[in-house]
């Protein structure tokens, strides 16, 4: 579980992904692209690390998002716990979730804050929501998310990829990061509407650290795809 490091929650109410009917100059200039960086706080400061590091029990995280194209932003969590908490946005990590082409943004977005990493060893999923938006708006909610419930998702223990070399002997897990949707059934309830059929066309790369989330075609609505993140 990610518990964002500062206090203060903001109770979302519904109204969720408006649709949207023309697109603007920095969206028509396709494939859609998302940028997502993972960094993690040292003792000589934040440090940008593999998407498939196994991170330990009160290590520090934070991401970078960048998009070539305009859109709202969303971020929720499903912790190993099977607990559902909403990252972004809301009033401690920020409530403007606005993204504008080119610019890259911190989650969360106050600041100093960070995430600290909680909870039984396993993945976490970490639900990252984009809606193209054309129009000029402010906050734009979530609903809230569903209760835990007994049926917990399969957990497997992270275990440091061998085959994986790393300079400075990091535990890597090769099945965190990014990922596209494979069920959309199984989605969370209140973000179930924003998994379109190009959520399961997106094409995940990865360059360096750097997780790459691209669209064959102009993205016309709401998409959704996951990060796994490990820890012990």
């Amino acid at each position: 579980m990610l518990r964002p490091l500062i206090a203060g929650f903001l109770l979302l109410t519904a109204a969720a992904f408006p649709q949207t009917k023309s697109l603007s100059k920095s969206m028509a200039k396709g494939p859609h692209r998302m940028e997502l960086t993972l960094e993690k706080k040292f003792d000589s400061g934040w440090r940008v690390v593999d998407p498939g590091t196994v991170f330990e029990k009160n290590d520090l995280l934070r991401f970078r998002y960048k998009t070539n194209f305009d859109g709202l932003l969303y971020v929720m969590n499903q912790g190993t716990s099977g607990t559902y908490v909403k990252l972004f946005p809301r009033e401690d990590t920020g409530t403007a979730n606005q993204v504008k082409a080119g610019k890259e943004y911190m989650v969360p977005a106050t600041g100093l804050g960070s995430f600290r990493v909680d909870g039984p060893a396993g993945f976490d999923i970490i639900y990252w929501v984009i809606n193209p938006e054309t129009r000029e708006k402010a906050y734009q909610p979530l609903p809230p998310p569903p209760t835990p419930t007994a049926d917990l998702p399969a957990n497997l223990t992270p275990r440091c990829d061998d085959t994986i070399l790393r300079a400075r002997g990091d535990c890597v897990d090769s099945s965190a990061g990014a990922q596209t949707v494979q069920d959309r059934q199984k989605l969370p309830s209140n973000i179930k509407g924003a998994a379109s059929d190009a959520s399961q066309d997106l094409v995940i790369r990865k360059n360096e650290s750097v997780s790459v989330v691209a669209s064959p075609a102009p993205l016309t609505g709401p998409v959704v795809y996951e990060f796994r993140l490990a820890h012990k």
